[in-house]
């Protein structure tokens, strides 16, 4: 007999904390990826193939976006305080289902903040107005 499969994460919403800090809800999340450098060697004698060795590995900077909300001051005040000496953090990113239960988070490893970005606004649109926040950072893990 087979199990049921687990109830999936949903990517409508996610929880972001950085050292204790609660940054809010996010709707949108960009960039958890790792690729390592692959070096390619080529060994006098072995014309079949070429060696392929692997190198550093390099972590994307995580783009978080959201609609601006009543938590958009408390974020762009969090940005701004790390103007004066930017210190490495630990950040997590929580996924939950569709009854708020943390399917998953991802810790990030010595985060800082890359890039703050408002929203733009237009007189004549009626779209959502979306800020978007950059963390770059060493890598991380899936817990």
């Amino acid at each position: 007999m087979s199990r049921p499969d687990p109830d999936p994460a949903l990517s409508i919403r996610f929880d972001v904390e950085v050292d204790g800090v609660e940054l809010g809800a996010f709707t949108g999340c960009d960039g958890l990826a790792a690729q390592y450098d692959v070096y390619e060697y080529e060994e006098g004698g072995q014309n079949t193939y070429t060696h392929k060795l692997p190198g550093r590995v390099k972590f994307e900077n995580v783009k978080l976006m959201r609609a601006v909300d009543a938590n958009s001051g408390r974020l762009a005040s969090w940005f701004t305080s790390l103007s004066k000496s930017v210190e490495r953090k630990t950040a997590k990113i929580t996924a939950y289902d569709g009854n708020r239960k943390a399917i998953a988070t991802w810790s990030l490893v010595g985060v800082w903040p890359a890039k703050y970005t408002g929203p733009s606004f237009e007189a004549d649109g009626s779209g959502v107005a979306i800020e978007t926040l950059e963390l770059a950072h060493h890598g991380f893990r899936l817990s």
